[in-house]
């Protein structure tokens, strides 16, 4: 049953299950959407990589009806702001390799604070975005997650007057 289409999946599925998924995908929950077609489907043999593509062929059937959520911030001034705001004194900003099944590899930058100690994320840095953000720019061999969080990081950083830490630039820290 492993070879079956996304759409011969969704088929299968009990009605219920349809508009549970159908309902997180129209608002951009693509985690609580595998999650309703996994649990509905398991008994029937549907694995999670075959849950993952029934869910990504629901978005492109609904296209866009789909309540995507905002990209997070690229911006420096709001960024600054947003670092600027942290409790705490903020002595560094720093870009932070992290990753998921929906996005890959991705890059936090962080607001790295003192007084008390600790870290405020300021934005996460998705790969698709990241290329957009480039506009077809060079980054290979790089990772553009990293090529824009660094851009972006140093000059936050430069504003705020603090150093800017990425221990692991040019590929995922594991």
């Amino acid at each position: 049953m492993t070879d079956m289409t996304p759409s011969a999946w969704w088929a299968l599925l009990p009605a219920h299950a349809r508009v549970e998924a159908d309902g997180h995908v129209l608002r951009d929950a693509r985690l609580l959407a595998v999650r309703a077609v996994w649990q509905a489907g398991r008994p029937l043999g549907l694995g999670l990589h075959e849950a993952q593509m029934v869910v990504h062929d629901r978005y492109v059937h609904h296209g866009d009806r789909v309540a995507f959520r905002p990209d997070p911030p690229l911006d420096v001034e709001t960024l600054t702001a947003l670092a600027s705001g942290a409790p705490g004194r903020v002595v560094a900003v720093a870009a932070v390799w992290d990753g998921d099944t929906v996005h890959d590899w991705f890059v936090d930058l962080v607001a790295v604070t003192e007084g008390p100690a600790g870290e405020r994320r300021l934005t996460t840095v998705y790969a698709d975005r990241a290329r957009r953000w480039l506009d077809g720019g060079a980054h290979a061999p790089r990772h553009p997650s990293a090529v824009v969080a660094e851009r972006v990081g140093r000059q936050v950083a430069a504003r705020l007057a603090v150093p800017f830490r990425f221990e692991s630039p040019d590929e995922p820290a594991y």
